[in-house]
């Protein structure tokens, strides 16, 4: 499953789940950068959901530029 936030100003732009596993992107174009308060948002919310957190930057020409900024905690104990 995934699904999108459409114009979002929250911390998360999409999120996607399969198997157990979550990922939550923040997505950003441009100049623009997430601020303190954004990734420490973003942070917050994957902890939550045990899930990754990631800012997608696209850059010119259309290239994606991905930052793990929380990474779920897997398997064992």
């Amino acid at each position: 499953m995934a699904a999108r936030s459409a114009a979002s100003h929250g911390a998360v732009d999409v999120f996607a789940a399969k198997e157990g596993k979550v990922l939550l992107v923040q997505v950003k174009s441009g100049r623009a950068r997430a601020t303190k308060e954004e990734l420490d948002e973003l942070v917050k919310w994957g902890k939550s959901a045990n899930g990754d957190a990631e800012v997608w930057y696209y850059k010119g020409r259309g290239k994606l530029v991905k930052r793990r900024v929380h990474a779920a905690r897997r398997g064992g104990s």
